[in-house]
């Protein structure tokens, strides 16, 4: 995985994307969470391949770095959507 940095804004440009054809999916009828499902299974196997390629595997250690990356990226997320939200509220009083 790269520990290269890329600005947030380009992350929601791309993940945007991704909402893009899952929102494409649920208006077609597909359930919410079997899509969300497929995304975190899309997303295990293009870390599996960034990191190792097609023709390997990830060892537990490799396991364990996706899961960590996966976590941090998580709980940033929402500190951003909590300070999102704290702002919004801040304004109605």
């Amino acid at each position: 995985m790269s520990t290269k940095q890329v600005p947030y804004e380009t992350l929601q440009v791309l993940a945007q994307r991704f909402i893009n054809v899952a929102n494409e999916m649920k208006d077609g009828g597909e359930e919410i969470e079997v899509i969300n499902s497929a995304l975190m299974l899309a997303s295990g196997i293009y870390a599996t391949y960034s990191t190792v390629g097609n023709e390997s595997y990830l060892q537990e250690s490799g396991v364990e770095k996706v899961t960590e990356v996966f976590k941090r990226n998580l709980a940033s997320l929402q500190q951003i959507k909590k300070s999102q939200l704290d702002q919004n509220n801040s304004g109605n009083g």
